[in-house]
């Protein structure tokens, strides 16, 4: 389940993006929601928003509660294209990832609204999802890569996400991005036949 403290900073940034900008809760928050039970340290979200206009989205997560967590947070979005804020009742930290690569504005199209013990959240779909491990790749990422394929492998779009992933791969020249994803399909596909 949703760590208690991190429900009303969930609440706070979901208040923000259902008036726009156009975002969603991705991460281990999403993995969670998607019923793999694991530990996670931060709520991270994805938003469609013009760089050149950050202050007033500060501005707007700031009377929803949310706050920078850094001194010049907004210079280092523009760099790091990830804003660092926190909730200011809860201390949750909040890593909102500035979304600027075609693909970011699909899955953000294509994002679901899903209810988790009445905490209502836009989480991408899991297609998706699994692109956004896939290029983190990170041991954690992998592993609900692993989860996420072992609860929805029939029933996923795996053309796309393994088309995405080969093109992550080829861009970020990390061939065994592809060749990863493609072992862990055929470990789910191989579970679900034992």
């Amino acid at each position: 389940s949703i760590p208690q403290d991190f429900s009303s900073a969930i609440g706070a940034l979901m208040e923000v993006l259902d008036g726009g900008p156009p975002g969603m809760i991705i991460g281990g928050v999403a993995v969670i929601a998607l019923g793999f039970p694991r530990t996670t340290v931060d709520i991270d979200a994805t938003v469609w928003f013009p760089l050149g206009d950050l202050d007033a989205l500060v501005r707007r997560l700031g009377r929803a509660g949310i706050e920078p967590r850094m001194e010049a947070a907004i210079d280092f979005a523009k760099t790091n294209h990830v804003l660092l804020m926190k909730h200011r009742d809860s201390g949750a930290p909040i890593d909102i990832s500035l979304a600027v690569l075609p693909f970011e504005e699909e899955a953000i199209a294509r994002r679901r609204m899903i209810d988790v013990g009445g905490l209502r959240m836009a989480i991408p779909r899991v297609d998706d999802l699994l692109v956004y491990k896939m290029v983190a790749s990170r041991p954690q990422d992998l592993r609900d890569v692993e989860e996420l394929l072992l609860r929805y492998v029939d029933t996923v779009d795996l053309p796309r996400s393994r088309r995405l992933v080969a093109e992550f791969g080829a861009v970020l020249e990390r061939s065994e991005m592809l060749i990863t994803f493609d072992q862990l399909v055929a470990l789910a596909r191989g579970s679900g036949e034992s």
